[in-house]
């Protein structure tokens, strides 16, 4: 088993080289020292959410609060092309269980979109808080699958937004029931970014799908039965990682 993970802040790891103490403190020290009550000698890993990787050694231990001796450093390079998951706004938290299981099988990019048919809306306050919340849960997803990145999530976009961000992709797929290309039987890129759409609980509706094809993406299916919002994400997300990554 693997030495339990646990995140610096952005950029902590720079210039950080083997035989180095690097003190972790703060929420996730409280974690390791005080919750987990990891002790002198014990291995651990940290991350700064960029790829970096620091093996190492508890060197010394407080109130909340831990000295680690690195080992060794490494930079964790991703093989083939990139993911987004375009994730539509749903009700029940679904949308956030989709989020956890696509960070937790190595999605790189999450978009929150405000599908037409979403019934959750984004706005004003409730926006921050629930952008806040997905990042939180992205950065708990990344801890416990130990991951050395922290996919980002970005702003949320309506339609126009989308439209805009499938042009910018090397390969856009769109998941929908009524779509004759199968998922499985698709052509993949070797580089560049693939961006998966999501929609909400009650699919995506008819013109923003023709939106979407205009703009280059492809609509493609997973089979014959039909998958919550929930689900959909990471079931594609899995097929596709499948055959470029893992």
């Amino acid at each position: 088993m693997t030495a339990p993970l646990f995140h610096l802040a952005p950029g902590g790891l720079d210039g950080v080289q083997s035989g180095q103490v690097v003190v972790l403190d703060g929420p996730e020290g409280r974690h390791a020292a005080t919750v987990r009550r990891m002790r002198v000698g014990a291995p651990i890993r940290l991350a700064d959410g960029s790829g970096r990787v620091a093996d190492g050694v508890v060197h010394g231990a407080g109130k909340d609060v831990l000295d680690v001796l690195v080992q060794s450093v490494r930079e964790d390079e991703s093989v083939g092309p990139t993911y987004a998951l375009v994730q539509a706004l749903a009700k029940g938290d679904r949308d956030l269980q989709a989020v956890e299981a696509a960070t937790e099988l190595g999605i790189d990019r999450i978009v929150p979109w405000q599908a037409e048919r979403s019934i959750v809306q984004w706005r004003g306050d409730r926006a921050a808080r629930a952008h806040r919340k997905w990042e939180t849960t992205v950065q708990a997803a990344a801890k416990q699958c130990r991951r050395s990145r922290v996919p980002p999530v970005e702003e949320l976009v309506d339609r126009r937004g989308l439209v805009a961000r499938v042009e910018g992709a090397t390969t856009a797929l769109v998941l929908h029931e009524d779509a004759e290309q199968s998922l499985a039987d698709l052509a993949l890129p070797e580089e560049g970014e693939v961006l998966l759409v999501v929609g909400p609980e009650g699919g995506i509706g008819p013109a923003e799908l023709t939106a979407l094809q205009d703009a280059g993406a492809i609509a493609v299916r997973m089979g014959s039965t039909v998958l919550r919002s929930s689900n959909a994400g990471p079931a594609a997300l899995a097929v596709l990682l499948s055959r470029t990554r893992w």
